[in-house]
């Protein structure tokens, strides 16, 4: 679960980190009161959207007076920002973050992700801060330090120092750069983040650091035992077809294919679209209906694969442990009845009660696509897919 910029700083002043003072509001005129409440002369406007590169997009302006708060607001909410990150159909703002402004003297990264190479956290950080990041990792990966963390001692003071030292925060700024590494750390594992990155952490007029911008993400299996941090989901920002699948316990991730997918276990869910990619196709979609799939929530499975229209066939594939094919099976053919789905369905059942759940195909009305393995399925699902293309005529020959 991603939050917003304005939600990670507030996490982070909580632990004593050093952020810009700021509030978020939802209309020009709290956007007017919060910039003359910070005073100054200066201002940061920034779009709040779960999405990287605002910057490049023009979804964070400094501004020098009242009515160009105003003005910049105004123009931002309700708008639709297109990034690097939200593809061509971009996100609408439902509100801004107005900050007061900074003389920023110099930019850094400093970042905390899970390595699973290593299944430890690893502080990842740079010199090269500010919206190139990516950019900096790509041409000169040397520029990009990293450190693993021991998890029984946490991260230790001296790790801290040699890469700040590394990444050229020294003299009085190397304690404040400790303090805001250690502190960032303890946020993350309080609160079961997997990824908390800071970008960037600005030296400003003055000799301080200063958070400008931060992002943190949260283990969604985690959620139930912080209250607090699920209490900051957006659902405005997320894929409505993600969040109806999770009200049913079902892991629906969507992507930009033809071929639909549903599959039980996380697993065998990303090697059904390895097939379907190895065949030629394109998956539509990651689809895991978990252990104990009941027939109503294979139809639900149905019915949220179905709402993307560029779906032309799906393909199911079933190796039942906890689950049974049978309930798989009935949910099928409950989906087939009650959806009114014509396109073609590809089935490789296998495991507990898999005779059973073949019987119950093969009486069900409808001329489903058996297969015998998913290398078998995959196959058949593209080979269904051609069956659709329209036919064109060979041109004929004219005699002049």
């Amino acid at each position: 679960m991603n939050i917003h910029e304005y939600q990670t700083k507030d996490l982070l002043r909580q632990y004593g980190v050093p952020v810009p003072e700021g509030r978020v509001v939802h209309t020009d005129e709290q956007a007017v009161s919060v910039a003359e409440e910070i005073g100054g002369s200066r201002w940061v406007v920034k779009a709040q959207i779960h999405s990287g590169g605002r910057g490049k997009a023009g979804g964070v302006k400094v501004v020098s007076s009242i009515d160009d708060v105003r003005a910049i607001a105004d123009q931002m909410i309700g708008s639709r920002l297109v990034t690097h990150q939200t593809g061509t159909e971009g996100r609408v703002v439902h509100r801004v973050l107005i900050e007061k402004a900074s003389t920023i003297v110099r930019e850094f990264y400093i970042g905390l992700i899970i390595d699973r190479a290593t299944r430890r956290i690893t502080l990842v950080a740079s010199s090269e801060g500010g919206v190139d990041i990516e950019e900096v990792a790509r041409r000169t990966p040397e520029r990009i330090i990293k450190e693993v963390i021991d998890p029984a001692v946490g991260m230790l003071d001296f790790q801290c120092r040699k890469v700040a030292n590394k990444i050229g925060l020294k003299g009085a700024l190397l304690p404040q750069a400790v303090k805001i590494m250690k502190r960032l750390y303890r946020c993350m594992r309080d609160n079961d983040a997997v990824m908390a990155e800071i970008n960037p952490l600005a030296i400003i007029d003055g000799g301080e650091l200063l958070v400008l911008d931060a992002k943190m993400s949260f283990d969604d299996n985690a959620l139930y035992r912080r209250p607090a941090i699920s209490e900051l989901r957006d659902f405005d920002e997320e894929d409505p077809k993600e969040v109806e699948a999770s009200g049913h316990g079902l892991n629906y991730i969507a992507l930009d294919g033809d071929v639909g997918c549903i599959v039980n276990g996380a697993g065998l869910a990303m090697a059904t679209m390895d097939a379907i990619t190895l065949h030629g196709g394109r998956p539509a979609n990651f689809l895991d209906v978990g252990g104990g799939a009941t027939p109503n929530k294979v139809a639900s499975a149905f019915r949220i694969v179905l709402q993307d229209p560029a779906v032309k066939t799906i393909l199911i594939n079933i190796f039942a442990g906890i689950n049974r094919c049978d309930w798989i099976a009935t949910g099928i053919v409950q989906a087939i009845h009650d959806q009114n789905i014509k396109m073609p369905i590809i089935v490789r059942l296998a495991g507990t009660n898999v005779e059973e759940g073949r019987a119950i195909l093969n009486t069900a009305n409808f001329p489903f696509i058996i297969a015998s393995n998913l290398d078998d399925a995959a196959a058949k699902a593209m080979a269904a897919l051609h069956s659709l293309e329209p036919k064109v005529a060979p041109l004929k020959k004219r005699t002049l």
